[in-house]
């Protein structure tokens, strides 16, 4: 049930502070001294107003790895990090490859409804690369996919990828391609480099990235369809992008908060907390994203949210599980990295990390600015804030965040899902 909130003197995409009237599950009004009987008001002095973020790479585990996460836990984390919608990722157990599968997060997710849960459909039966999922079906069940996904696994074989792209064509879908040639990363650890040599540590080459995006962004011109590369990571894969976006090729492309902030030196402690697929990569990757995600040649920032229990990261390298939680710091590491170095301001933090990401997830009622008549799901967010991140505090099942110890600037205030506050003073309601 939505509520009536008055947001006193908060500041729209960064803008001249104002009041917003939040009733009925819309913003109602924009201005000063809107009256407030019957509304609940909040002090919004100093803080940013945003429409409520959208995540494309969120892993919720559910089902089958409910030890990791769970559709309830991620939906409260995401709610905390700001998060008014996130596409759950198909590499739970079973796959999430069939209407029924998609069918069941979508329902937990109504269920939960700390935010929208939109699932992903895998490309291939059980992400195993070598024969189309139900993609239609997937498509036409209650979930209403739009945006299918091996994630994890890359689609390397060229005529699945092509058969994807124009099974998806029909109704508007797209096909999210974690970029990574299999045959160039066997037993890859972390980036290939002068590191990887010093720490003993097969390397993981960029090129095995940006040949897969090479040929994904020439599929999907050739075609006519959409595709959407996962987690950029290079200097060169940044390069073709544009290339294929200077020559209206129908691509998107989304880059972590990690992979804007942190880069290969952390390996060097051999801290599992610092594996993740793709890998951290050079400071001069790092400063090529950044620059990317300003130009708008990268288009959305996507958590890749991947939680895992203790024993799957506290243990040696070698063993330990790919992946870090990003949902409940992702804004802060967006602001350290973007809008403290004047990269970015708050339109563009809204552009890159709601209204895009709606938009290319097909995701109806999200990334709206903060207007008269739009959807009531906002972030009210406090740059000026700063914490240290405690892996105790996190509200996710699990604490591998690669940020621990780490004093991050800002903090998310409040989250609004259509009118109903689903964090208030920072905490889940």
């Amino acid at each position: 049930m939505s509520e009536t909130y008055l947001l006193r003197g908060a500041s729209p995409l960064g803008a001249k502070p104002t009041d917003v009237l939040v009733r009925d599950g819309h913003v109602a009004q924009v201005g000063s001294r809107p009256s407030a009987k019957g509304a609940t008001v909040v002090d919004a002095a100093g803080l940013v107003l945003l429409p409520g973020l959208v995540d494309l790479h969120t892993h919720l585990r559910e089902p089958g790895r409910e030890d990791s996460e769970t559709v309830e836990t991620g939906t409260v984390a995401a709610s905390v990090g700001g998060y008014t919608a996130v596409c759950a990722m198909p590499n739970t157990l079973p796959a999430a490859d069939t209407a029924g599968v998609v069918e069941q997060v979508y329902r937990l997710g109504q269920q939960f409804g700390r935010c929208d849960v939109q699932p992903i459909g895998a490309v291939t039966v059980g992400r195993g690369g070598t024969k189309l999922a139900e993609l239609g079906a997937m498509a036409d069940s209650a979930a209403g996919v739009r945006m299918f996904s091996d994630d994890g696994d890359c689609v390397s074989d060229a005529v699945l990828m092509r058969r994807a792209l124009e099974y998806v064509k029909a109704f508007d879908g797209v096909i999210a391609q974690h970029a990574q040639e299999p045959r160039l990363t066997e037993g890859a650890q972390m980036n290939e480099g002068a590191l990887s040599g010093v720490l003993g540590l097969r390397g993981w080459p960029a090129v095995a990235e940006e040949a897969i995006i090479a040929r994904d962004v020439l599929l999907a011109e050739h075609v006519g369809s959409r595709v959407h590369i996962c987690h950029v990571s290079t200097a060169g894969s940044v390069e073709i992008l544009r290339w294929a976006k200077s020559r209206g090729y129908p691509v998107t492309a989304e880059v972590t908060p990690h992979h804007l902030l942190l880069t290969e030196d952390l390996v060097a402690s051999y801290d599992p907390i610092y594996k993740v697929n793709p890998p951290l990569r050079t400071g001069e990757d790092v400063e090529a994203l950044r620059s990317a995600l300003a130009d708008g040649t990268i288009d959305a920032v996507a958590t890749d949210h991947a939680p895992h229990p203790v024993e799957d990261k506290e243990c040696e390298w070698l063993a330990a599980a790919m992946g870090m939680t990003g949902l409940e710091t992702a804004l802060p590491v967006v602001q350290q990295a973007m809008v403290d170095t004047g990269l970015l301001d708050w339109v563009g933090v809204a552009d890159r990390m709601s209204v895009r990401p709606a938009r290319i997830g097909r995701l109806t009622g999200h990334g709206h600015g903060v207007e008269v008549g739009a959807p009531a799901n906002l972030t009210l967010y406090d740059p000026a804030a700063s914490w240290e991140v405690d892996p105790a505090e996190s509200v996710s099942r699990s604490r591998n965040t690669p940020f621990a110890g780490r004093t991050l600037p800002g903090r998310v205030v409040a989250t609004f899902l259509r009118g109903r506050a689903t964090v208030l003073d920072g905490k889940p309601q």
